[in-house]
């Protein structure tokens, strides 16, 4: 895989070169909440343009039906991705259209230009080689090279990550370099005690990198809402929680292995419940209580680690020596829940091992509630795309990379 720095070593002064960025950050309306994504294409950008390219950079953000809807414009990360590298960074309100092929021309040397959201054209994800590719031909015609660095988009078969590079000179990204330079610490020669935290929602999200980790971790700490499965399998009345009743049998089988092979398998003792969903918009105080794990009342769901179950994660995290999370233990958004996840985040920061937080609700959560983020071994942009990667599955955007 051609590094960025044997690109720009081989002259990219006055070259249009494409960046695959992975700008899909949260909004609330137009208002940016969390631009850890752009902050970490930031590097390649700026090598690129002190080098003289003329900088294309483009991405996805959210899910748009293949059409421009406003909701999913890239307008504020190209406003955000000119703060950063301090200067005007020109934004075309089309693809592959005549704005966007006008705003390529009108760069010069060390010049920058965001195309709109890649996923307005149906082409983008497309499942049909051919549609696809044809999307592929109309990007390549803005652009002389390519370099692949929006991690969080790489295990996806899109135009722009997988059929693109195949038709112009190509180079992985200082971003996709070090995220798997990071995640073959958690594959190869791994340092022991190896434990990992799994959060987030739902368990059918990882039944995959539960699978494979049960080959190679010491230590597994299920919290958020997919440890609601994993009580009811256990026979616990789990309330009105979030409950995937459909995968208590994976979950069990799950159970049985890590029994067999010697892996700690490590659920809360306590939860903190209240009868209702909390307003993560006003985040107004709401009527909780905490209840031992076993013991849920009928009609509560659970919706954060207790106490006691924050004090057991931190005890087995404390001796580690390599730990990946991935997923918050609860509705960390509104702070009557937010101190399962405060308390992983803590102990990651606690312990002397290498940490990775993956995943971008983990990665938001540690800088919404506050935390430094070089407190940490590595905090990954790409959730969907490091769990694949940790399945063992060969991921497209990095296949397309490879020479």
């Amino acid at each position: 895989m051609k590094t960025i720095d044997e690109l720009i070593a081989e002259g990219v002064t006055g070259k249009r070169v494409f960046v695959r960025a992975d700008l899909n950050v949260p909004l609330s309306g137009t208002t940016i909440t969390d631009d850890g994504r752009i902050r970490a294409v930031q590097p390649t950008v700026e090598k690129l343009v002190e080098a003289g390219a003329r900088v294309v950079v483009a991405s996805h953000l959210g899910r748009p039906k293949g059409a421009p809807d406003p909701a999913f414009s890239l307008a504020p990360a190209a406003a955000r991705l000119g703060e950063l590298i301090g200067a005007d960074v020109a934004f075309a309100t089309d693809t592959v259209g005549e704005l966007a092929r006008a705003a390529v021309a009108g760069l010069a040397d060390g010049q920058v230009a965001v195309l709109e959201n890649l996923r307005f054209n149906p082409g983008e994800t497309s499942k049909d080689d051919a549609e696809r590719g044809a999307f592929a031909d109309q990007l390549a015609e803005l652009a002389d090279l390519y370099v692949g660095d929006g991690f969080g988009a790489v295990h996806r078969k899109h135009a722009s990550v997988f059929d693109l590079p195949a038709r112009l000179p190509h180079a992985a990204g200082d971003l996709i370099a070090t995220e798997v330079g990071v995640l073959k610490k958690l594959t190869e020669n791994v340092e022991r005690p190896y434990a990992v935290v799994l959060g987030g929602s739902k368990v059918s999200d990882k039944l995959g990198v539960i699978d494979h980790l049960l080959e190679r971790a010491d230590r597994i700490l299920i919290g958020g809402g997919m440890a609601y499965t994993f009580l009811k399998a256990q026979g616990h009345e789990v309330g009105s929680s979030l409950l995937q009743e459909d995968q208590i049998p994976a979950v069990l089988e799950y159970l049985e292995r890590a029994e067999d092979k010697g892996v700690e398998f490590v659920l809360p003792v306590d939860v903190v419940v209240s009868a209702q969903f909390p307003d993560l918009k006003s985040k107004a105080p709401t009527e909780h209580r905490t209840v031992p794990a076993d013991a849920m009342p009928a009609g509560f769901m659970g919706l954060d680690n207790g106490p006691e179950t924050n004090k057991l994660y931190a005890s087995k995290l404390a001796d580690a020596a390599t730990v990946f999370w991935n997923g918050p233990m609860g509705v960390f958004e509104h702070p009557d829940y937010a101190e399962g996840t405060r308390a992983v985040a803590q102990a990651l920061v606690d312990s002397s091992g290498f940490s990775v937080v993956g995943g971008g609700d983990s990665a938001a959560a540690v800088r919404t509630l506050g935390f430094d983020e070089n407190a940490f071994g590595h905090i990954s942009t790409g959730g969907g795309a490091s769990l694949e990667y940790l399945e063992g599955k060969t991921l497209p955007g990095l296949a397309a990379l490879e020479d």
